[in-house]
């Protein structure tokens, strides 16, 4: 093959009748008498069928290695993109199985030829391959939003377009949530939840595939969020809503027993806010203040909203003495106050440190210190 290279670069003429090369154009036969018409002679002998033509994706790749003027051929390799990647011995149809858009790329094939008797070496042309998509991944879409209010009806649509060469082949999609078949395949492109709860919330995703084909895509997953409303809170006040008088620790507690959280809280003393505490998990929020005079008496509210409602609680009222509390009584209700709310973990939600028991013994300890070296 280097040696007719080589003649070709030269430009000299061989003639046809000498080599013994006639190969059949479209004209008839054509000598190998000239640059062009020998390297049509060198190529001609071989040719590589490639079926189908055009080849789309899940169709069966199959390429054929052909001798001209019928000659045998034998010692078959197959490359692709300039490499080997297959041989055989008595030159059978090579069958590439299932073709994706991988397998595109330029294929070549070379061989023994026998003529007589005679044995060459020869390659063929190369063919450019190009495995067409037979149709995009699908797109799963949520309609009107892929965040709906409970209750409210959702529609997820699955989308996706066969090429125009195979549009009779038809498409078929199926619908699913996590690792659940929610509708089998079929021609129907949409799937209706007629009221959305909770519970449907998770992530999304649908598959289609043609009819009696070996393509299946899948879409992206999309994730389904629905909002429950929150309901109306509940106000409650500790130790309790009347006889308290200035010095009493108070602690109002706002719990909304339905809502997809986070629920945002906010407290209320005669319509005035004093603080919106955040429940990101859901659950209960609490607010704690010391009675200073009395006009921290009054009707006490809080309300609670989420993304899509929001409610306020009926309102409680406090009443304050004039007289000022016990101090022994104060530290007894503000210690029951806050151990309840050490334990139910709100601290620790809110990043706020918890006092450990013995903290009182140490101040006293330091105190008793400092007065000894004072007096030293």
């Amino acid at each position: 093959m280097l040696l007719w290279t080589a003649v070709l670069l030269s430009g000299a003429s061989i003639p046809g009748e000498a080599l013994g090369w006639r190969t059949e154009g479209a004209k008839g036969l054509m000598t190998c008498s000239s640059r062009v018409t020998l390297f049509l002679c060198l190529t001609a002998w071989l040719k590589l069928q490639v079926s189908p033509n055009p080849v789309f994706e899940g169709d069966v790749l199959t390429l054929q290695c052909w001798g001209g003027r019928n000659a045998a051929l034998s010692q078959v390799h197959f490359f692709r993109d300039g490499k080997l990647f297959h041989f055989s011995k008595d030159n059978q149809p090579l069958s590439m199985g299932t073709a994706t858009v991988k397998s595109s790329g330029r294929y070549s094939c070379a061989g023994q030829v026998t003529s007589g008797r005679h044995v060459n070496n020869r390659t063929s042309g190369t063919v450019m391959v190009q495995v067409q998509e037979l149709f995009p991944p699908p797109v799963l879409s949520a309609i009107p939003s892929h965040e709906p209010c409970e209750g409210s009806p959702v529609t997820l649509r699955c989308q996706t377009k066969l090429h125009p060469k195979r549009l009779a082949s038809g498409l078929l999609l199926s619908f699913h949530k996590e690792d659940h078949t929610l509708q089998d395949r079929g021609l129907h492109p949409e799937l209706s939840i007629p009221a959305a709860q909770e519970g449907d919330s998770g992530r999304y995703w649908c598959e289609a595939a043609p009819e009696g084909g070996r393509v299946q895509k899948q879409s992206p997953w999309l994730e389904i969020r629905v909002w429950a409303p929150v309901s109306s809170p509940l106000l409650t006040l500790r130790p309790r809503p009347t006889g308290l008088t200035v010095g009493y620790g108070v602690e109002l507690l706002c719990e909304a027993q339905r809502g997809s959280p986070p629920i945002l809280y906010s407290f209320y003393l005669n319509g005035e806010m004093l603080g919106n505490p955040m429940a990101l998990r859901g659950g209960a929020a609490s607010f704690l203040f010391l009675v200073k005079s009395e006009q921290d008496a009054g009707n006490y509210t809080c309300k609670a909203e989420n993304r899509v409602s929001e409610e306020t609680s009926k309102p409680e009222t406090l009443s304050v003495d004039a007289k000022p509390a016990e101090s022994s009584q104060q530290e007894e209700d503000f210690s029951v106050i806050y151990a309840e709310l050490v334990q139910s973990g709100l601290f620790e939600e809110y990043g706020l440190p918890v006092a450990q028991a013995g903290d009182e013994r140490d101040e006293e300890d330091e105190e008793e210190a400092g007065m000894g070296q004072e007096k030293g």
